[in-house]
């Protein structure tokens, strides 16, 4: 067996090695999207890479002969590289383009750099392009897309690293404290980086058939490590505990596999169809996450059954070497888990309402959440495309201005037929009345004096004789069927007046022969949020029923299934809650270090499609010890009592190191990562805590028998459980 996992984990580093790229990508079905490829297959122009230096001096102001051999020199290296088909800046575009490249205050001005590679290029390749760029005498800043993926592709990178670094030895620490030994916690801790490795492997593999996102190597880092160590901790404490009986080795772990082992395979379950809900996402990027989860999952449930068992048949006792004696645990009866459980079951109803209470006004900030999409407010403040964006904003009026994108698609003919250019000069006007538009650019907008009797004339002429500057804009927004109109409004792109913006234009896509798409930033993120909100019905729907069917299952109960969605939920209010008011609100916004503003829509989806699996999982394990105990003495109190003071420390242990390795995530400085993963941790302590050390033992308290009851017609076909005794 060890042979064979040996070869699996081979497997996973080569593939961790010659994988395919990770990139971010989204193509799913909403107007935005759908005239953004209408768009990109009309006009070559905009499938073109390029991004925007922009340099500033704060001693000279433009039009300096200094500044401008400072900025010239600076780009110099840039103009003999093979990658770099054009470099535009003040000093040799028109005087039109070249007010457009000049801030207000005169002592910063941008360059355009295109590109001859392809966006997925420019994004590996942008830092070396960047790092050829150097001066003395100039701050250099950069905007677009590309340097902006390529941030977020450096930083995860070092926040992933960093957050290793942190959560291993954590995770050791804890682990010695749980077990006592330094051979047990070193065993979790190995099987723990054995999953990671192979799941991170697995997402390079599917990343060969489909887009992979760069954030599943966080996730499943996040996920891995965590569940990993969780299943290893439960595995060799069951084991510990059986060989304590009677040094019988393969008794023991036939025991442990009987019990713990099944557990986990449940357990498993569990997880793997929480993160299965994100697979209903079609086209996002969420969707490689949900399957690189589940693949990590299932690896470390693989080595749980497998690497694992081997581990501990050869070493035998040997498990316990390396004590540290004042972290043994008290005999069983005498700890402070028997003490809880007492208490708890003298009287529930004390501690069930308040603490029930508690978890859901918690949970009261995510009435008033606000999504909007990623941008460039995720990264650090000192991330140079961070800078350059909001340089860009605020000193660039017309650059820097938010453009909301108009495709007019006609149904009949070019769109320089005179009929389709008197349809889009009508609409432009339409458009030009709307308040928050500032100014359009398109082929009918060329000159404020011309009137469509003009716009038509001129079109009726062929292509290659209209004057330069018509001939360019042509180029730029006008394909075979398409007419591309640039509204521009100083509203932000993520603001609930450029929201409504959009809205209103999309109000008035009746247009004579034509249909009217808007896309650009605004829209897109007005789309991508009806999209994941729309899907939450469905994937929160399937997640609750097949958790039930694999707890039914497992626990051949009706009650307890239910019981388990509701302390889930009560665990997840706690979540949710802390991530709008830390997040949203800004609360602790100056000791994390961030800047608060709107929720992504990816982190409560993702917030719950994890930590629903995950709080499972410390379910399955608390009710599994509950229902030994049951069918051992069919005493509804004492099983609770004695389940609970059995897997109390376990439990409890298991979630503090989970939450260590989530804090460390919560260490990231793109905001993303650091909310998912401190929203994780809140969401497991609260869960391991409150919900599983108080709420479940008082409601089992007042369930009594309840608890283990299902009726006979729905249990006929469901296999036993198979008793310890029996295994052994």
């Amino acid at each position: 067996m060890l042979g064979v996992c040996g070869v699996i984990f081979a497997a996973s580093v080569f593939a961790l090695l010659s994988g395919a790229e990770l990139k971010n990508a989204s193509d799913f079905n909403v107007e935005s999207v759908r005239a953004d490829k209408l768009a990109s297959q009309q006009l070559p122009a905009a499938t073109g890479t390029s991004f925007l230096l922009l340099f500033t001096d704060p001693n000279r102001a433009y039009p300096d002969p200094q500044f401008q051999q400072a900025v010239e020199s600076a780009l110099a290296p840039l103009a003999n590289d093979h990658r770099v088909k054009g470099i535009a800046t003040p000093y040799n575009a028109t005087p039109a383009q070249a007010a457009v490249m000049v801030s207000s205050d005169r002592h910063s001005v941008f360059s355009v750099i295109n590109l001859s590679i392809d966006f997925s290029s420019a994004r590996q390749q942008y830092n070396d392009l960047r790092h050829e760029v150097e001066s003395s005498t100039l701050r250099i800043s950069s905007e677009g897309d590309v340097p902006l993926s390529a941030d977020f592709d450096t930083i995860l990178g070092s926040n992933l690293s960093t957050a290793e670094k942190v959560s291993l030895p954590l995770a050791l620490i804890f682990l010695v404290i749980v077990f006592g030994t330094g051979v047990a916690a070193l065993l979790c801790l190995g099987v723990g980086i054995f999953a990671v490795v192979g799941g991170i492997g697995a997402a390079y593999v599917m990343a060969h058939f489909f887009n992979v996102s760069t954030y599943a190597a966080n996730v499943v880092t996040l996920v891995g490590l965590g569940i990993a160590i969780d299943y290893s901790l439960f595995i060799v404490t069951r084991y510990r505990e059986e060989l304590a009986r009677d040094g019988d080795t393969a008794r023991a772990l036939s025991v442990t596999m009987a019990t713990a082992g099944r557990a986990i395979a449940f357990s498993g379950m569990t997880v793997a169809l929480g993160l299965a809900g994100l697979l209903f996402f079609t086209g996002t990027s969420l969707v490689s996450m949900g399957a690189a989860g589940a693949a990590v999952v299932a690896i470390s449930v693989l080595y749980g059954l497998t690497l694992l068992p081997a581990l501990l048949a050869i070493l035998g006792p040997r498990v316990n070497r390396w004590r540290v004696p004042v972290l043994q645990p008290k005999p069983f009866g005498q700890g402070a888990w028997h003490r809880i459980a007492t208490w708890v079951m003298r009287r529930p109803w004390l501690v069930l309402i308040p603490t029930a209470a508690v978890l859901i006004a918690a949970g009261t900030p995510f009435l008033g959440i606000n999504l909007a999409s990623t941008d460039v407010g995720q990264l650090p403040p000192t991330a140079e495309s961070r800078i350059g964006s909001e340089l860009l904003q605020a000193q660039f009026p017309e650059a820097g201005q938010n453009t909301i994108e108009v495709v007019l698609q006609f149904a009949h003919g070019s769109p320089l037929d005179a009929q389709n250019v008197a349809t889009a000069y009508a609409f432009t006007r339409t458009l030009a009345q709307m308040p928050g538009i500032v100014s359009l650019k398109s082929y009918v907008n060329l000159d404020s004096s011309s009137g469509v009797s003009d716009y038509r004339a001129l079109y009726q002429q062929p292509r290659d004789s209209l004057p330069a500057a018509v001939q360019d804009e042509v180029h730029r927004s006008v394909g075979s069927s398409i007419a591309v109109i640039d509204a521009a409004t100083p509203y932000l792109t993520t603001s609930d007046q450029a929201h409504q913006l959009v809205r209103t234009i999309r109000a008035h896509d009746s247009v004579p022969g034509a249909t009217a798409l808007v896309t650009g930033n605004t829209a897109f993120d007005l789309d991508f949020v009806a999209y994941m909100v729309g899907r939450v019905p469905v994937v929160i729907g399937f997640v609750v029923v097949a958790t039930v069917a694999v707890l039914l299952l497992l626990l051949r109960s009706v009650a307890l299934p239910l019981k388990a969605i509701l302390m889930n939920g009560l665990s997840l209010s706690a979540a949710f809650g802390a991530l709008v008011w830390i997040f949203q609100d800004g609360n602790l916004s100056g000791f994390l270090g961030f800047t608060p503003g709107p929720i992504d829509p990816t982190i409560p989806v993702l917030l719950f499609c994890i930590v629903f699996g995950l709080s499972m999982d410390y379910e399955v394990f608390l009710l599994t010890r509950m229902q030994e105990e049951w069918r051992r003495t069919h005493d509804n109190r004492l099983a609770v009592a004695n389940g609970l003071e059995r897997s109390g420390r376990l439990v409890t242990g298991a979630a503090v190191i989970m939450a260590c390795v989530f804090l460390a995530f919560a260490l990231a400085s793109v905001v993303t990562i650091k909310s998912l993963g401190l929203g994780m941790a809140i969401a497991i302590v609260a869960d391991a805590t409150l919900v599983r050390a108080l709420v479940v033992p008082a409601i089992m308290r007042l369930l009594g028998p309840a608890n283990w009851w299902a009726p006979r017609w729905l249990l006929r076909g469901l296999p036993e459980a198979e008793e310890p005794a029996a295994a052994a």
